[in-house]
């Protein structure tokens, strides 16, 4: 079997192509980073290693690559034969390779008519659906009807923590242990090749707030609160015993939402938060909380992982969460001056407040009772510096 990744970074070695490795696909890495393509064309194997006290390793073999800025018609024809298409390029990159997605398609449904899926393994929601949308827009409108008898869209929710990492050998990737791999299988169109690790749901939506609101809500007031105390990285927030109550809390309200608005069972639920505490906390791998805090303005937007579950809280319980507003507060205090969301956010602070900065990133209007909350947490925060 042939699988084609878009993305040949760490997480798409690491996670990705990892497991298409052990279901037994030869796969072909699409990037722009020559030296990558070079070294996984030379090699055609590269190694992974777990973050775990014995330091396993799995040799990674039957990969190739392409560089997609100079060799468009090798992509377009390894789309063509592919039996399954996958992402690991983030949300941004996605509309880039639509146009040549497209290209591939098209020429696919005129030579083999083999019907195709493509799922996008992104830190987003709605990811495939997202690539369809403009993948679609690079097509007229009859071939539009084509490209939905043959291509399926498949969005997915994808959990692997790969720290960032400089290793002596620019293939060599460490990723954790623990990876979730969840698939819509609602659009799945013709055959879909097996692939280790995946779990296909008839509902991807309560599985994609599950992870958004408890690894990535957890992992950012864990970075912001650690940000605050001094420390470098999360392993040593989560050994400050008083940011590990605010996270277990942050997490507590999160899961009353999620329990409430989808039936999950209670002390599974438990179970998996603990887990994920349990992964922030695993001492063989170093996550600056500089890293997991950076791009604020995104983290605070309104669908994104903190203001999403608080605004929902809110209005489901008629009530604002204690927890989130902290961490939401403490995403305020990232004022590290390196990164350009938290100087534009600093900025708009000491010129306008943080009220008028709350309503800026978060769309929450200053009456609101959430915004007054936010704001109330603020100003006990900087008078209480987290120790």
């Amino acid at each position: 079997m042939r699988a084609v990744h878009f993305g040949g970074g760490n997480i798409g070695r690491g996670f990705i192509g990892s497991l298409l490795f052990q279901s037994g696909f030869e796969t072909c890495f699409i990037d722009v980073n020559s030296e990558i393509v070079d070294q996984l064309n030379d090699r055609k194997q590269y190694i992974v290693k777990l973050a775990n006290r014995t330091q396993d390793e799995l040799i990674i073999q039957n990969v190739h690559a392409i560089n997609s800025s100079y060799h468009r018609d090798e992509v377009i024809e390894a789309i063509v034969n592919a039996d399954l298409v996958t992402t690991a390029v983030g949300p941004t990159i996605l509309p880039h390779i639509a146009g040549l997605l497209a290209e591939g398609v098209k020429k696919r449904i005129n030579t083999t008519g083999k019907p195709l899926n493509v799922i996008a393994c992104e830190n987003m929601i709605g990811g495939s659906t997202f690539l369809k949308e403009k993948v679609y827009e690079n097509l007229e409108e009859n071939e539009q009807k084509d490209f939905s008898k043959f291509v399926g869209f498949l969005d997915a929710a994808v959990d692997r923590i790969v720290p960032n990492q400089v290793n002596e050998d620019p293939l060599t990737v460490t990723v954790e242990p623990f990876y979730e791999w969840i698939v819509d299988e609602t659009n799945i169109v013709g055959d879909m090749p097996f692939v280790k690790g995946i779990i296909f749901v008839d509902e991807l939506k309560p599985f994609i707030e599950r992870k958004l609101f408890t690894v990535n809500t957890g992992h950012a007031v864990a970075g912001y609160f650690g940000y605050i105390a001094g420390v470098q990285s999360i392993f040593e927030a989560l050994n400050n015993e008083y940011i590990k109550i605010l996270v277990e809390q942050t997490l507590s309200e999160t899961g009353e939402l999620l329990i409430a608005k989808y039936g999950f069972d209670k002390n599974l639920h438990d179970d998996y938060v603990q887990k994920i505490i349990d992964r922030f906390a695993n001492p063989f791998i170093h996550d600056d909380v500089i890293r997991v805090g950076r791009s604020p303005i995104r983290k605070l937007g309104a669908h994104d992982r903190l203001i999403n579950p608080a605004s929902q809280y809110t209005v489901r319980f008629g009530k604002t969460p204690t927890y989130l507003t902290k961490g939401i507060a403490a995403a305020f205090h990232f004022d590290y001056k390196d990164d350009f969301d938290a100087r534009q956010i600093q900025q708009l602070i000491k010129q306008a407040g943080i009220e008028k900065a709350i309503e800026r990133y978060t769309q929450l209007k200053q009456e609101s009772i959430l915004s007054k909350a936010i704001s109330n947490q603020y100003h006990n925060l900087r008078i209480n510096r987290i120790k």
